[in-house]
């Protein structure tokens, strides 16, 4: 969004509804980590107090996570975060990802959302795209908070799922996942199953020219996928 998303300050996130500060502090806090969201870590759990919409329990995941950023070394930090959310579809931050994969549907999705966004008085920051979680965050917290809860209960879904996949590799990720499962008033799901990851070189695979029109990243599992044979007439005649 036009507004900075990567830096809580208090004097920026003032006067907003109920439940809006936790959202953007939240939505920060699954940015990359880099120094200036860095230099803003120590204002997060008075937010957090001060908004007053976490319960303790999930205030505690988030000063651990808080806690855990300050702790590390920056460089071990930002390569954790590569590696979490930019390397594996199960973790991936872009929501149609998870619904869509690299279907042809994902972008009339993306310009819905971009629309819905436009429709709000908000407007994109160069590219960024609108399924980006932190983004969708963002977005939901200018509403009010009927409306923002209710946005997140369509969403749960994919929280409950991003919440499995980081609880299961052990990320203290995962606390932010619960917490937005409570602002939407659901419970993460104990025992969700998370889809096996394929091997980087294998998820990024093109698939063979007649044998694979159906496979991952190319069309839904189970659904045929057309394929279109063009006539070129430009092209010379050959003999027999």
């Amino acid at each position: 969004m036009q507004e900075p998303h990567n830096i809580p300050v208090t004097e920026h996130l003032a006067g907003r509804h109920p439940g809006a500060v936790t959202l953007r502090v939240l939505a920060a806090l699954l940015g990359y980590p880099h120094a200036e969201l860095r230099e803003h870590l120590y204002e997060m759990d008075a937010l957090l107090a001060a908004d007053g919409v976490l319960s303790a329990r999930h205030r505690a995941g988030i000063t651990a996570l808080v806690g855990h950023l300050q702790a590390c070394d920056p460089l071990a930090a930002e390569t954790e975060y590569v590696e979490l959310f930019d390397r594996g579809r199960s973790t991936s931050l872009y929501l149609f990802e998870h619904v869509h994969g690299d279907s042809r549907d994902r972008g009339p999705a993306m310009i819905d959302l971009g629309e819905t966004y436009a429709k709000a008085g908000l407007l994109l920051i160069e590219d960024e795209l609108p399924d980006y979680l932190p983004a969708v965050l963002e977005f939901v917290s200018t509403q009010p908070p009927r409306e923002a809860r209710s946005f997140l209960g369509e969403i749960a879904h994919l929280l409950d799922a991003l919440h499995a996949a980081l609880a299961k590799r052990g990320s203290a990720y995962a606390a932010v996942m619960a917490a937005l499962l409570e602002l939407a008033g659901h419970k993460p799901q104990a025992g969700a199953e998370v889809p096996a990851e394929l091997p980087l070189d294998e998820a990024w695979e093109e698939p063979a020219a007649f044998d694979g029109c159906s496979s991952a990243g190319q069309a839904r599992p189970g659904q045929p996928q057309p394929v279109h044979i063009v006539r070129k007439n430009s092209l010379p005649a050959q003999g027999a």
